[in-house]
């Protein structure tokens, strides 16, 4: 599409945040907080995590109305908070059946909700008992700038919700994301982006939650890769950070001028899986000046220590978010309880941690030191 004389750049901000299963009023109030700095950094648009607003996973929680309520209602405080700018909040959507949802926020309304397409139901992933799927997936046009929002695992299907979007005009698509860690995830991951930018040709920009939960942990490591696939920015492993890039938007019509495949991929597409129409969102007033963003290094890591890092969020947010003042360690001397003592003492601080050995004598008496 021809731009028509707005700036062609586009802030994004990722809020790669660290949400708490169930702690409604405390993920809403995070996400108040990023919404503010967001705002004060000049973001165009802002992303969270998938299922910022309940936590992920929320499991059986949604089978209660009352949570499915106060869900809704944090929604509604998140959209009143979007003035000036625009949101995607990952949220449990309500209709005849539930829905892991994502809302587009603008300008303190609701602009629009797509409703996640493919339910992961492997691993350690049953969304399937929980979530109805979704059916179809708009764009809305922000200031001249066509933007797609999915959710995780409707990016990791060639076809599917990003190359629909993206042959409904779309020049970014905004993909949410609560994707466990596992080792030699990150680069699997980076190439899966890789390819639905350039296959696409499209800016993909990808937001992750970070935190442990349970037997879960989420790296964070959120992603934007431009129409030619070079990796504009990305965030930092296992920490809460709000990232920062400007998007050149113009440059995805240019490459697409260049190239035929979308074309001959379009004139293939069947019309009845396009998006019928597309939401127009109202400019919103604002300086024209941004203030410049700080040159920053994300925190990344080799194999074994994403590992151990993982280890120590995980360890760290279960205590936390269960509430526990402190832990005790059995220690035998050996190589696992060192580790195991390393590790806590990582995450809560010495002060937290009570190691307990157990010395025999010749005897064969035991005394517990």
């Amino acid at each position: 599409m021809l731009r028509r004389g707005t700036p062609a750049r586009l802030r994004l901000a990722l809020a790669q945040m660290n949400s708490t299963v169930g702690d409604l009023e405390g993920n809403t109030a995070r996400i108040l907080d990023l919404l503010s700095e967001a705002r004060s950094a000049g973001a165009d648009l802002v992303a969270f995590p998938e299922l910022a607003i309940t936590g992920y996973p929320p499991e059986d929680l949604v089978l209660k109305p009352s949570f499915l309520r106060q869900n809704l209602a944090c929604l509604g405080s998140v959209v009143a908070a979007t003035k000036g700018l625009t949101a995607v909040v990952g949220f449990v959507d309500v209709r005849a059946d539930i829905y892991n949802a994502a809302a587009l926020a603008h300008d303190g309304e609701l602009a629009a909700v797509h409703h996640k397409m493919f339910l992961p139901n492997y691993g350690v992933f049953d969304e399937n008992r929980y979530f109805q799927a979704g059916e179809g997936c708009a764009v809305a046009e922000l200031n001249d700038t066509v933007i797609g929002v999915n959710i995780c695992e409707d990016i990791w299907h060639a076809v599917g919700p990003t190359a629909i979007q993206a042959y409904a005009d779309a020049e970014i698509v905004v993909n949410i994301n609560a994707s466990p860690f596992h080792a030699g995830k990150g680069a699997f991951r980076r190439q899966m982006l890789y390819t639905r930018a350039v296959d696409n040709v499209i800016v993909v920009a990808y937001v992750n939650m970070v935190g442990g939960q349970d037997e879960l942990v989420f790296d964070g490591h959120s992603m934007v890769f431009d129409q030619k696939g070079n990796l504009l920015v990305e965030g930092s492993q296992f920490r809460e950070e709000l990232i920062l890039v400007d998007v050149d938007v113009e440059s995805v019509f240019r490459q697409r001028l260049h190239d035929p495949r979308r074309r001959q991929g379009l004139a293939q597409w069947p019309s009845e899986s396009r998006p019928a129409s597309r939401k127009l969102l109202n400019p919103v007033s604002g300086t024209a000046a941004k203030p410049a963003i700080a040159v920053r290094e994300p925190t990344l890591f080799d194999e074994v220590g994403e590992v151990y890092q993982a280890l120590v969020l995980g360890v760290r947010d279960y205590v936390e978010k269960n509430g526990f003042r402190s832990v005790l360690i059995g220690l035998s001397g050996g190589i696992d309880s060192s580790l195991t003592a390393a590790i806590a003492v990582d995450a809560l601080g010495p002060e937290r941690v009570t190691g307990v050995s157990e010395n025999f004598d010749l005897s064969g008496g035991a005394t517990f030191l």
